[in-house]
């Protein structure tokens, strides 16, 4: 047994037979014994060492057993008592333990069963000692809790953005006072509260339905942009798991971003103004640049033929930069496509491959395509022209040499897809997130060589979202870049 299992007895009694008896039982069974003979030397032990069992005679000079039962109850109610007492006393032992002893003994003893009361006596204490710790950790754990709570409830409550966690029931078990100034609500609520009385974009609704779904815990957030009366608001729901790994709720900030949006706006209506205005005068300058290139001015020697030429592929470097301006800004407003209709892409995809085919042959490029089961979708061929001759022309400007550009359409159930491959110089992964955003260019000191505004994959992006489809690309450096649309094509019911 180890030190810390050792269980302490006090025996106090007047009889030192009892005493000597009792040491030498108890002190083979491994429990350390402390003597006394009377009961005023029985309570300075109990003052000065820590007792686990005490076994206290009744009839005692000096101080008697009943006075000790009384004042060590006071004061160590948690240390089990046991009464020793002689046949004639068995009705004193008795009403002792109506005042809290925990059991008797009768002189004189029987080991076993001296040995069995000892024993329940040792679990019983024991076991108050387990739960007495277990409640002090309750106590701790249900302070550290509500300190956690405080300090939970203090930061979200000062934190500019709306902030709330709904349970899996879709119920708002907490929320913050940002949150209701955002949503403009003025009355109390009280959590729980279900979201759809707080909540009323229905997207956002079923954005948190979704996050019970295993697949979505997996993808770790969503964000999507609402409007709340005149405001608009960026919400970003991320799960909240269990120990399991289980959905249990989701936690929402709901951000305003109105004023970033006014200032898009702004920039986009400024953008619009300057390339109207600047697109003018360029057609203007281009007209008269045209009407002296073909001698309607009188003749040119070649050396002005030269530099006038060079001047008109300046503008119209210019006049592609603006109408890509106009394009961005006309698709950001809604307003790019003007007219679907069943649309054939195979053929759209062959005139362009013909066009395209000297440049591709001058520059030593092999340019195929290729289709099967080709279907009609709903669309605006102009836009489908522009998206592919984008691609296609990116293809055939980043491919070396002896490269090759292939295109492959096919119809694939509810969806044609497209793909444009090349053997190019590739996009490294960490560009791969980059390369549809505006105004950005492959960090390449090849792609330095092509010239180009960086808008014309943002457009491409835009017009296949505008049109309810995909893109994706995969790209290996030094290898070759696909890039692969999914289009919806017509159904019956259109």
């Amino acid at each position: 047994m180890s030190q810390k299992e050792i269980i302490k007895i006090l025996v106090a009694d007047d009889e030192k037979p009892i005493r000597d008896g009792c040491e030498r039982v108890l002190g083979g069974k491994g429990f350390e014994v402390r003597t006394a003979e009377n009961g005023r030397i029985a309570l300075d032990i109990l003052s000065k060492e820590d007792v686990s069992i005490i076994l206290l005679d009744l009839k005692m000079p000096i101080m008697s057993g009943e006075e000790v039962l009384e004042k060590a109850g006071e004061k160590y109610p948690h240390i089990p008592i046991i009464i020793i007492t002689g046949h004639g006393t068995v009705d004193t032992a008795v009403e002792c333990m109506k005042k809290g002893a925990y059991d008797f003994i009768t002189k004189p003893f029987q080991i076993e069963e001296f040995l069995a009361t000892i024993n329940r006596a040792a679990e019983k204490r024991k076991l108050e000692q387990i739960a007495r710790r277990l409640q002090e950790e309750n106590i701790k754990n249900f302070y550290d809790l509500n300190l956690e709570k405080s300090r939970l409830k203090t930061i979200i409550n000062y934190l500019p953005d709306g902030v709330f966690v709904t349970n899996r029931n879709l119920e708002v078990v907490l929320h913050n006072p940002a949150l209701m100034q955002l949503l403009e609500i003025s009355k109390e609520i009280e959590n729980p509260v279900p979201a759809k009385d707080i909540i009323k974009d229905e997207s956002l609704l079923n954005t948190l339905k979704q996050i019970h779904c295993a697949e979505f815990s997996e993808k770790g957030s969503f964000s999507q942009e609402l409007q709340a009366e005149k405001k608009f608001l960026r919400s970003i729901s991320v799960p909240v798991l269990d120990p399991d790994t289980s959905v249990v709720g989701a936690v929402t900030v709901l951000e305003n971003i109105t004023a970033f949006k006014q200032l898009d706006q702004m920039k986009s209506d400024f953008v619009n103004m300057v390339a109207h205005e600047l697109r003018s005068p360029l057609v203007a300058i281009r007209q008269l640049n045209t009407v002296i290139l073909e001698g309607l001015a009188g003749p040119l020697g070649d050396k002005q033929r030269e530099f006038i030429d060079r001047g008109t592929k300046k503008i119209d470097a210019l006049l592609k930069l603006i109408n890509d301006l106009l394009d961005i800004a006309k698709i950001e407003a809604g307003k790019y496509v003007q007219h679907r209709v069943p649309t054939d892409l195979g053929g759209i995809i062959e005139d362009l491959i013909t066009l395209l085919e000297p440049r591709a042959e001058k520059q030593g490029i092999d340019l195929t395509f290729s289709y099967e089961n080709l279907k009609p979708i709903q669309s605006d061929p102009k836009n489908m022209e522009e998206i592919f001759n984008n691609l296609i022309s990116n293809a055939i400007n980043y491919s070396p040499e002896g490269g090759k550009v292939s295109v492959m359409a096919q119809g694939l159930g509810e969806y044609m897809e497209i793909k444009v491959m090349d053997t190019g110089i590739g996009i490294s992964p960490e560009e791969l997130p980059k390369i549809f955003d505006k105004f950005y260019r492959v960090k390449n000191p090849k792609t330095r060589e092509v010239m180009g505004t960086g808008l014309g994959l943002a457009i491409v992006k835009g017009v296949v979202d505008t049109h309810h489809g995909t893109i994706d690309v995969e790209s290996d450096v030094g290898k070759g870049t696909t890039f692969r649309i999914l289009l919806p094509v017509i159904t019956e019911s259109e």
